[in-house]
């Protein structure tokens, strides 16, 4: 399976229109601007992932990055099987070594902006490495914006360079975990953001345009009660690559952060 061909899970009815220009930098819906996006590659069952958990939902409460967290199962051997991982998951951290001409993966892993890597657990390194990358830039340049209105979620995209993919990340806000055997075994662990599924909806070629999406698909207390807008250009058809803009997105009455 390949990130572009990713299959849907949900029927979802997509338009794909142009706006007029939209000005500012990248920024969620409420119009705050996102410093980076941080892609952390954890598991239930990786004794030295708590410490990476617990550093993304401090970046999770600061509110300045999109922070996801993918759960993968290449350590469900280790006798306990993560009950928020995916093959998608570990597919998306196999496709980011590719890009960064790794021969392996590992845990707890952060990828930022998807153009960098670097251990999860290093809170203060990532603030440091996502503030040299937005002033070299490599940050988020293309404005993205969502908003969730009556039965339609709008995602618009304004104008920028070069092509990129329209990528919507659905994921879990919050759930604990009690951990039963394996490195973990005993310990109950509150995880935050665990991406659920992904989804490429379309394609944006420099200009302005507009998504919009049934508000259906964030349905609170069953696995995708918030989801990110990536928009991500890509190295080849199977192989993600630099992330230039993002929002997010929470179900509830305001379908807003």
């Amino acid at each position: 399976m390949t990130f572009a061909s990713m299959p849907m899970i949900r029927r979802l009815a997509l338009t794909i229109g142009l706006l007029g220009a939209i000005g500012g930098t990248a920024a969620a819906d409420n119009g705050k601007a996102f410093k980076g996006v941080v892609e952390l590659f954890t598991s239930q069952g990786c004794s030295s992932c708590p410490p990476a958990d617990a550093a993304l939902k401090k970046l999770i409460d600061d509110g300045d990055v999109v922070a996801l967290a993918y759960h993968v199962d290449y350590w469900n051997y280790l006798g306990w099987t993560d009950t928020l991982a995916t093959k998608e998951n570990t597919e998306r951290q196999y496709a980011y070594a590719r890009m960064l001409g790794r021969s392996g993966v590992y845990t707890p892993q952060v990828v930022l902006n998807g153009r960098d890597h670097m251990n999860g657990s290093d809170l203060q390194a990532i603030k440091t490495r996502l503030t040299t990358m937005s002033a070299s830039g490599g940050g988020l340049a293309v404005p993205v914006d969502a908003s969730m209105g009556g039965e339609e979620i709008s995602i618009r995209v304004g104008a920028g360079e070069g092509k990129a993919n329209v990528v919507v990340v659905y994921f879990d806000r919050a759930r604990e975990v009690k951990v039963e055997r394996g490195e973990n075994k005993g310990k109950e662990i509150a995880y935050w953001h665990a991406v659920k599924d992904i989804q490429t909806i379309g394609m944006w070629d420099g200009q302005p345009a507009q998504f919009t999406l049934p508000a259906s698909v964030l349905i609170e207390g069953r696995g995708n009660s918030g989801c990110a807008i990536l928009l991500q250009s890509m190295k080849d058809a199977e192989t993600p690559g630099p992330i230039i803009g993002a929002a997010t997105l929470l179900a509830g009455p305001q379908g807003k952060l």
